[in-house]
Formats: structure tokens, sequence, C-alpha cells
């Protein structure tokens, strides 16, 4: 953020990063804040050493003797956990999600998304895209059946799924996108050109897609 001149202000504290002042105060907030979790891990790990010298077990008494409320309440506490993180994570992959699905299928929303970064397998979106529509934070057409298409679409299919994804990209950013993920061009070659890109989206637009225009920096 400070290599784009970003800047951070509370409304109700005395913190502007902008000022060497306010960047003071922030970092003695953090060391405060490390302090603190530094202090709770020892007293843990001390209340932790004490029980075990009374003779008493760690962990959930009623998940070892395997009740079912336990098991029940566990399950419900890992379940808003993994809620709470796709939550949290929604902004970096579901804006993807929603520009593909469901015209396009999971496996190649699954290759744009993990191009970018991320470590994602076709069940464990389909999972996470199920659940963000159950909670109502996603649209039930996301788990929608994708088209069929012969195999000789998949090639175009892929190509205009990254067009699709990030609008920005130019003819060459989609080829060296696909040249990194080891795709073969249309003649089986492993240097893609801006014209084989632009090539495979006219085609796109042909059958009736809407895929954005990608600029030709050539």
């Amino acid at each position: 953020l400070e290599g784009r001149q970003a800047h951070f202000r509370s409304l109700r504290d005395p913190i502007d990063t902008s000022t060497p002042q306010g960047m003071f105060s922030l970092q003695v907030l953090g060391a405060v804040a490390q302090l603190e979790r530094a202090l709770i891990a020892e007293r843990t790990k001390a209340g932790m050493k004490a029980a075990k010298a009374r003779g008493k077990r760690a962990g959930n008494p009623g998940l070892r003797e395997r009740r079912p409320e336990a098991i029940r309440a566990a399950a419900a506490a890992r379940q808003k956990v993994y809620v709470g993180d796709l939550i949290a994570s929604a902004s970096t992959w579901l804006p993807i999600v929603r520009r593909m699905r469901p015209q396009h299928s999971w496996d190649d929303v699954v290759r744009v998304l993990n191009h970018g970064g991320q470590t994602w397998t076709i069940e464990k979106l389909r999972r996470a895209v199920h659940r963000l529509v159950q909670e109502r934070m996603a649209e039930a057409e996301l788990l929608q059946r994708s088209p069929r298409r012969p195999p000789e679409d998949r090639l175009m299919t892929l190509v205009a799924g990254i067009a699709i994804a990030d609008p920005d990209l130019s003819l060459r950013d989609i080829a060296a996108q696909l040249e990194r993920m080891r795709e073969r061009t249309p003649r089986g070659g492993r240097q893609w050109a801006a014209s084989s890109v632009k090539s495979l989206l006219d085609q796109a637009r042909r059958l009736g897609r809407v895929v954005p225009q990608p600029r030709d920096d050539a």
C-alpha cells in the first residue's frame, strides 16, 4: 500500500499512516498485539502443563467419549469456521467464478484460478460455491451444468474463459498465459501468437459467446 501511495487513517483513533507519528502509533499497537498473543500462548501452555501434572487429559471429553451432541457441536463449529474462511477469501475467486460459470466447465475455471496462484481442485471449488449458494451469498445458476462441447472446442473455450476472467489482458498476455499453462496451439506448437488467440476469440464470438475484446499490443 505504501508503494502505491495509499495510507490508513482512523476516524476514532489518532492514527494516520501518512505521517511519521501515525506510523509510529501503528507500529506500537502492532507490537502490543504481538506481545499479547505471546502472553496468551505462554499462559495456555502453562495451563496445559499444570493440567497434565494433575492427571487430566487435554481435549474435549465429549469427543473422546463419542457423545453425539459433542460431535454435532464440533461439526457445527468446523462449518462455521469454513464458511467464515470462504467469505473472507471470496473476493479473490468468486468474481472469476461468476464471470465464467456456467458457460465454462469447472475444470477451466480451476485452471484459470490456479494460474493466478490459488490451489483449487474441482471438488473443492464446487463445494465452496455450493456452500455460498446455501448461505445466499452466490447465485444458484453457478452450479448449473456447463454446455457439452466437442473436444475440438476445448481450446477455444479455455481461451475465452481466460479473456472473460480478466478483461484487462491483452492478446499477448493471454498467449503468454497459455504458454505458462503448457497449452499447445491449434497446430500443436508450444509458442502462442497473438493472432492465434484472436482467431479463437473470434470463433467464440461467432458461436454467440459474449467475450471481451482484448487489446492488440503488437
